[in-house]
């Protein structure tokens, strides 16, 4: 008898302390669930630069191409976006710093009058623009710039040719300033032939000049190459 009334009170007594205990359990589960989703801080959008920069106005329509078709190729090459006023002011917009400077040299390039094709070889990290302003040498006076400039292009342009054949590079002769663009090396040593030419160096020294540096560079080069293999 009287271990049947222990096991009903401990039985009891146990029943009382799981009932306490479940409130608990079932409280400590409700806030675990009520507790909001961990949120991951938002990600700042892509920061978005501008460059801004003038061509000539009688350069506006080469640098739209025809149909827009070489504004939208260097847009798509860039992952930029242009917009061009008919007076000649460029803006340039994009995420990537670099690839704005790129665009500038190129629309650069194509506003000192050289042909679209020939400017987008800027594309390339191999290849540079040199750039001389004629004003440097002639000073304000018109007729020494006519003679500067006529110096450089030559007769019937052949000094310009002659330095571009000998250099392998490509120049324009645009206003106030003589452009070039090719492989680096190359585009420096086109540069030295035209400060030669309009600081009054006879065409037949730069012609000499020219020759002897391209076959110091070639040499350097395939000796380069010899010990790369």
């Amino acid at each position: 008898m009287k271990k049947a009334v222990k096991k009903e009170v401990k039985a009891k007594v146990t029943k009382v302390k799981a009932a306490k205990k479940a409130p608990e359990k079932k409280a400590a589960q409700t806030s675990v669930n009520t507790l909001p989703s961990k949120q991951l801080p938002e990600m700042p959008a892509p920061e978005v630069f501008t460059q801004e920069m003038k061509i000539p106005k009688d350069r506006v329509g080469v640098l739209v191409g025809t149909k827009g078709a070489v504004k939208k190729h260097i847009e798509r090459t860039a992952n930029v976006k242009l917009d061009i006023s008919h007076d000649g002011d460029v803006v340039i917009r994009g995420k990537d710093t670099i690839a704005l400077y790129d665009v500038k040299i190129v629309i650069q390039a194509i506003g000192r009058g050289f042909s679209p094709n020939i400017a987008f070889q800027l594309f390339s990290e191999t290849n540079s623009f040199e750039l001389l302003d004629i004003t440097d040498y002639a000073g304000k006076s018109k007729k020494k710039m006519d003679r500067l400039r006529g110096r450089v292009i030559g007769e019937n342009g052949r000094a310009r040719r002659s330095i571009e054949d000998l250099t392998e590079t490509a120049i324009s002769v645009y206003g106030k300033t003589v452009g070039i663009i090719g492989d680096m090396e190359m585009a420096a040593l086109a540069r030295d032939a035209v400060d030669m030419l309009l600081s009054g160096a006879p065409h037949g020294a730069v012609y000499r000049m020219l020759e002897n540096k391209r076959r110091e560079i070639h040499r350097h080069r395939l000796e380069a190459m010899a010990r790369i293999r």
